[in-house]
């Protein structure tokens, strides 16, 4: 029998599927925050990401020493392919609730970028990947577990804290 995942042990104690925004907050502190590598084993991997889905995924970005931050354990939205890479919005580098609010002008469990491309709350998010310097597969989210995801804190910034980045993220906006 396979082990139960993280999405999996939240999934068992979502009532109606309509739990509001605290709720999954609340629900995620009970349990802890999961491991990186407890997110990545736990579905389905991939060596590219899928488009239409939200994934997770390690990452060192080429351009490091000269970005104020970055995300090392991203979890984006794929929006456009390139030969080497993909151009795709990090939820991450916004606070909880406009996670929620993105998700939700997405179409929450049905994404659909075509709903967003013009939204302001993608700006600070929109960021370009390099397949080279993926230093994992990708996990994608299935999406009823789109709200779980991004209610997880698990993006990892180098170089300043989330607080930090969401106030930026909250200028840009």
């Amino acid at each position: 029998m396979a082990e139960e995942s993280y999405f999996d042990r939240i999934s068992k104690q979502i009532k109606t599927g309509n739990e509001p925004f605290k709720w999954y907050r609340n629900r995620i502190k009970e349990l802890g925050t999961p491991s990186v590598p407890e997110l990545l084993r736990s579905g389905d991997l991939n060596r590219t990401p899928a488009f239409g889905s939200l994934n997770m995924f390690v990452y060192s970005p080429k351009l490091r020493n000269k970005l104020p931050y970055y995300d090392t354990f991203p979890l984006v939205l794929p929006l456009k392919r390139y030969s080497n890479g993909f151009l795709g919005l990090n939820f991450h580098y916004l606070p909880y609730a406009l996670r929620a609010r993105l998700l939700d002008a997405a179409g929450g469990d049905n994404l659909s970028i075509s709903a967003i491309e013009n939204n302001r709350l993608t700006r600070p998010c929109l960021k370009r990947y390099l397949y080279g310097f993926t230093k994992s597969a990708f996990r994608k989210i299935p999406d009823d577990d789109n709200l779980t995801a991004i209610m997880l804190p698990v993006q990892r910034f180098k170089k300043a804290s989330a607080t930090e980045v969401w106030s930026d993220s909250r200028k840009m906006i």
